[in-house]
């Protein structure tokens, strides 16, 4: 009866007026309920061992979602402190000593026969408890549980950002592998070339240009390769950092990929799943609630705060204390209202205000935001499909045209000049096509990313959100397990 009055407004989450669903062209279709982005592993959907291991390390090891599991458990932690207010204050007091007095203290006549020594001992329990009237304490705690549930989103979209980073890595990493492979079937085929203006120059069918031209593209490849090692070591070592290894003794076996294999199908559902399917959305709810809940706090304030307070105990001036005649007891209650404070309260309450229509367009805006992250990546993996297919007919041309000049300057009917140019169009094309494939697996991630990676607003934890019990006293020192 004492704690029933809740000042804090009724809370109701926004809902906003979203339409059926996407008009999303194949890849992508409207999700079934046994068709969905795996819950948690979402990469396993590209079906690679190498990345599912990859990704498996980084929940276990990266250093940054450690931290991010600390900020949740202290947040944890401080609700078990504000729930502590709730209970009433339990307090052992025991203690002793012995005082002497100066025989020249003030007032003290020169004739008085009073010790100047005392034995002085005590021992007592109290119990303090402050009565919630205003659910003051009640919606702190409520403020805390939703600042927790947010920290746990904050953690979950933490943790999405750095397997994405980790998965577009890996994508970028492949990439540059099947660079390599391209640049490395080029050079061979530019060394074959050299070996052939070289035997032409000696038979003396054709001039030493032709040779210097076969050279200069060799060289000239040759070097593109070695730019593409470097930053496949680049990626390699960011990789490692990511799992938490030492760049300087970690390596990823190169594979003579296309990434064809990895392209997959991505369902993309209705918008109205899409709120309960992003965690910074849920973070962003949560925040709103608790700004809510700090609206009937700064209320509370114009009301008294009613303290209950006794104790009981033994004093005595040598040791016995166990005599009734030696017993004390105290019992107090108290009220306190400030009546004028130049407009504090109304300050607080007039910011909590304010504070909770910031988290209301906060929230508006990431809603917003992620709809948009949403349709970017639809957009650009519909167009990297197509492009991908313009690529691969550009490379395909461009490496018959490679063949013919050949064909056409070994038997004299055209000059290297053509071959040249018909090598760099292939060249050109060919990575062009690679580059295409890897932008496309980096923007199919990025939109299982903007999909929520198949976290769910049911994840969100609801119950024993503080980190301990309220007579627990061991296993206090171990770490967060998400």
């Amino acid at each position: 009866m004492l704690n029933s009055c809740d000042l804090a407004p009724h809370y109701q989450p926004i809902h906003y007026a979203l339409p059926d669903n996407w008009q999303g062209i194949a890849p992508f279709h409207i999700a079934q309920p046994s068709d969905q982005i795996p819950k948690g592993a979402w990469w396993h959907v590209f079906n690679d061992l190498v990345l599912n291991q990859l990704e498996n390390e980084l929940d276990k090891n990266n250093p940054d979602l450690q931290a991010a599991a600390e900020t949740y458990l202290q947040s944890r932690s401080v609700l078990g402190e504000i729930r502590s207010n709730l209970y009433p204050q339990l307090y052992l007091e025991a203690g002793g000593g012995k005082y002497k007095q100066s025989y020249h203290r003030l007032f003290r006549s020169k004739t008085s026969h009073a010790p100047i020594e005392e034995l002085n001992t005590q021992y007592q329990a109290s119990i303090l408890w402050e009565a919630d009237l205003w659910s003051k304490i009640k919606n702190e705690i409520r403020m805390q549980r939703n600042l927790v549930q947010a920290q746990a989103a904050d953690y979950e979209s933490a943790k999405l950002t750095l397997e994405g980073d980790l998965a577009r890595n890996y994508m970028l990493l492949r990439g540059y592998d099947s660079q390599n492979q391209v640049l490395k079937e080029s050079i061979r085929y530019y060394e074959a070339a050299v070996d052939i203006t070289r035997m032409r120059q000696v038979g003396a069918i054709s001039a030493g240009i032709d040779v210097s031209r076969a050279e200069n593209q060799l060289a000239i490849t040759k070097a593109q390769q070695t730019e593409v090692q470097a930053q496949r070591d680049l990626t390699e070592h960011a990789i490692a950092v990511l799992i938490n290894h030492f760049p300087f003794d970690f390596h990823i076996k190169s594979i003579n990929s296309n990434l064809k294999d990895y392209i997959p199908n991505i369902p993309i559902g209705i918008p109205s799943a899409l709120l309960q399917r992003r965690p910074d959305i849920a973070s962003a709810e949560r925040q709103m609630a608790m700004a809510n809940r700090y609206i009937g706090v700064s209320k509370a304030a114009f009301y008294p705060d009613i303290t209950i307070n006794a104790a009981s105990g033994f004093q005595d001036k040598g040791f016995g204390l166990a005599n009734m005649a030696n017993s004390m007891w105290s019992a107090a209650i108290q009220g306190t209202l400030p009546l004028f404070q130049g407009g504090l309260r109304r300050a607080s309450l007039q910011k909590s205000w304010s504070v909770y229509r910031q988290t209301l367009d906060q929230y508006r805006s990431v809603v917003l935001n992620a709809f948009r992250e949403v349709e970017d990546n639809l957009t650009l993996t519909q167009k990297m499909r197509l492009e991908l297919k313009q690529n691969k007919e550009a490379s395909e041309a461009a490496l018959r045209t490679q063949g013919m000049a050949m064909s056409l300057y070994t038997g004299g009917i055209t000059s290297y000049l053509d071959v040249v140019t018909a090598q760099n169009a292939a060249l050109t094309a060919q990575l062009a096509e690679v580059k295409s494939k890897t932008k496309l697996m980096q923007s199919s991630v990025d939109l299982i990313i903007a999909l929520g990676g198949g976290w769910n607003i049911q994840q969100l934890p609801q119950k024993n959100l503080a980190s301990f019990g309220v007579l627990q006293y061991n296993h206090l020192d171990l770490k967060e397990k998400r």
